[in-house]
């Protein structure tokens, strides 16, 4: 151990006469301690809301959508979904129809945004066939009382809004030209609830209503086309590259592929900003921690005035004084960036494994506090700590270096 090392070790702790100057020390350790604790579990849980967001706005949708400039319906759809599950990365396309319309049941007449699906590729790149919560998932055509309906299926907040808790009821879908005026005439088809889904997105749970390609087709008038194709990746990470694939695929323009990012960008960059605003929030914790380990270090250079005297007369450089105090900042740095982030481990830990921090189940559609730790924001922190700390110690590091050793040890 190099003797600079050795002598910061004896000056952190302290003797009978300068303890108030390691009480000030043991403050300056628990406030990183805190500091970095506080980041480390603030961060974790802007990462835990951020992937359970993501993944529900990702199982509620697919990875890419597959449209047309100008919002131009798709032909020979299929071909082209064939084409675009013969990439590399692809592992499922589906096209899909969506229009707004009206929809009665009984009394009760409420908007709604409908979403066509192809029933045999659907659950390919949608949650919606394994969200059913009450019925089954059936476009097809059902009997109901001697007649032949089509299914549909309603998101459980929309059915709720239409007194429908339950499969088996009739509604009326509405369709209107897109072109609609005053005396416009609107199309209606008769439907049977066969199912309600819950994909656990409360935005998509009250507006969506899922009817099959064949019936909407007829429904909207739309001849053998569709709006966009979906598309699921083995890793969604990935869309941003696959995306371009997809569209030199398919031959450039009209095409065009969005990404899962692209379709929420607004909503992700939002969290992003969120996330480090915090983080230069709490990150005030340390810099008040920063501030003690200055009069601590200022404090210990005043005490060891006549200590330090006596090395510059022994030999000891300018540069070996201020490498004493700088490495008694890094020492504080150390011990509170360490017990922080381990105590932020173990918080973390505690609420991913036993959940300590319940959600009120009528506000939320989780059950508990998510959290995700991640070892690059636990660097990131843990980086941010020790530069603070080392920026602390600069000053008092300095002032002890410029000491003369005569006037240290003049009057001792």
């Amino acid at each position: 151990m190099k003797f600079q090392s050795f002598v910061a070790m004896r000056y952190l702790g302290a003797k009978r006469r300068t303890g108030f100057i390691t009480i000030i020390t043991l403050f300056s350790i628990i406030g990183v301690l805190i500091g970095v604790a506080a980041l480390d579990i603030v961060l974790s849980a802007f990462n835990g809301f951020e992937s359970e967001v993501r993944n529900r706005l990702i199982g509620a949708d697919a990875h890419i959508h597959v449209r047309k400039f100008y919002s131009h319906d798709i032909e020979d759809y299929k071909k082209h979904a064939d084409t675009i599950r013969g990439i590399e990365g692809v592992v499922g396309a589906s096209p899909m129809i969506t229009r707004e319309s009206m929809i009665r049941s009984g009394e009760f007449t409420q908007p709604v945004a409908i979403r066509a699906l192809d029933p045999e590729t659907a659950d390919q790149v949608s949650e919606v066939p394994g969200s059913i919560v009450s019925g089954e998932f059936n476009l097809g055509r059902t009997d109901s009382e001697g007649r032949e309906l089509p299914g549909i299926v309603l998101g459980r907040y929309f059915a709720e809004n239409l007194f429908i808790y339950k499969p088996g009821v009739r509604v009326i879908l509405f369709a209107f030209p897109k072109d609609a005026g005053f005396l416009s005439r609107f199309k209606a088809q008769e439907f049977i609830v066969t199912g309600i889904s819950e994909i656990g997105f409360y935005e998509y749970d009250k507006i969506f209503a899922y009817v099959s390609i064949e019936e909407a087709q007829k429904l909207f008038r739309v001849k053998d086309a569709v709006t966009r194709i979906d598309v699921k990746l083995a890793d969604f990470e990935e869309a941003g590259n696959i995306a371009p694939q997809i569209e030199e695929a398919l031959g450039g323009y009209p095409f065009t592929a969005r990404t899962w990012f692209e379709q929420n960008k607004s909503l992700y960059s939002w969290m992003t900003y969120e996330k480090w605003l915090f983080t230069l929030i709490f990150s005030l914790i340390i810099i008040i921690a920063a501030f003690t380990i200055v009069s601590s270090l200022t404090m210990v250079v005043m005490e060891k005035t006549r200590d330090i005297g006596i090395l510059k007369s022994m030999g000891a450089s300018s540069s070996d004084i201020m490498n004493i105090f700088m490495r008694q900042g890094i020492i504080i740095g150390i011990l509170g960036t360490a017990l922080g982030s381990l105590l932020a481990f173990v918080v973390c830990y505690l609420q991913q494994t036993f959940g300590l921090i319940s959600l009120p189940a009528d506000v939320y559609i989780i059950e508990k506090l998510p959290v995700q730790m991640r070892w690059t924001d636990f660097a990131i922190i843990g980086t941010i700590s020790m530069v603070l700390c080392l920026l602390a110690s600069l000053y008092p590091a300095y002032k002890a270096s410029r000491l003369n050793p005569v006037e240290a040890i003049r009057y001792e």
